[in-house]
């Protein structure tokens, strides 16, 4: 495959650096998180990474991961 998979984590809020290297790489990323990120906190919900990836999975648990490296299967890498 020829795209990312990425959990930020903590740095999902503010980690520039980790948008400009998903930019750099010039390859499809999907964000992915464990839990549901959106009926956390408040600012859980923002994302500096986001922009730049092709889809976010949340709230799956592991399956986040799988469901991610499949949209990259069907949906990006031809």
């Amino acid at each position: 495959m020829d795209g990312v998979v990425i959990n930020p984590g903590a740095y999902t809020h503010y980690s520039y650096t980790i948008r400009d290297a998903i930019v750099a790489i010039d390859r499809p990323a999907v964000e992915v998180y464990l839990s549901d990120i959106f009926s956390r906190e408040e600012f859980r919900k923002i994302s500096v990474v986001a922009p730049v990836c092709v889809k976010q999975i949340s709230g799956l648990g592991l399956e986040s991961y799988v469901r991610a490296v499949r949209f990259l299967q069907d949906e990006v890498i031809i």
